[in-house]
């Protein structure tokens, strides 16, 4: 699938950003290569349109969907091993490396719930802390409301889940 200028497209590293152009540039030795321009919010990057696909590129979640997500992040959670904090951190920033919507709502969910068991760590809490931030904005952008909305609905059904699993 080859996006257009004006989709609005999730970058499993970068986060969420606006293609402005498509372009044809020489960025290496490969020669000349059609280009994404991708406006982010803080910089702009640019994809080869034929790497999309190995580097993860993909639109924004649909507004029909979040219904599914909604009942994903209300779904019991699934504990994260303890036994070793690095390999769990390598396992949430492999789920995370997809990027896609379903990955990121599973790992905020799954670590909101562990850190309602006990404190998270600093590796942990940072995950949780980057995951939310881009979940609460591709929501509110794919809701079409604020974040301030998208972070209330999230966390409501975060906590709906962590009180299904008590009772």
């Amino acid at each position: 699938m080859q996006f257009k200028v004006g989709d609005v497209v999730v970058h499993p590293v970068y986060g969420m950003g606006d293609i402005v152009k498509i372009e044809e540039k020489r960025l290496s030795a490969i020669g000349a290569r059609l280009y994404y321009e991708i406006a982010l919010p803080r910089s702009t990057i640019w994809i080869p349109v034929s790497a999309q696909a190995t580097v993860g590129l993909r639109l924004i979640t649909a507004k029909s969907d979040l219904d599914q997500y909604r009942d994903l992040l209300k779904s019991p959670p699934v504990p994260l091993k303890n036994d070793h904090p690095q390999r769990r951190h390598l396992e949430l920033a492999r789920r995370l490396k997809k990027g896609s919507f379903q990955a990121m709502c599973e790992v905020v969910r799954d670590l909101t719930a562990s850190g309602q068991q006990k404190p998270l760590g600093p590796s942990d809490k940072a995950a949780l802390q980057k995951a939310q931030e881009r979940l609460y904005h591709e929501w509110a952008t794919a809701a079409d409301i604020s974040i301030a909305e998208a972070t209330k609905e999230i966390n409501t059904l975060l906590q709906a889940a962590q009180e299904e699993t008590v009772t």
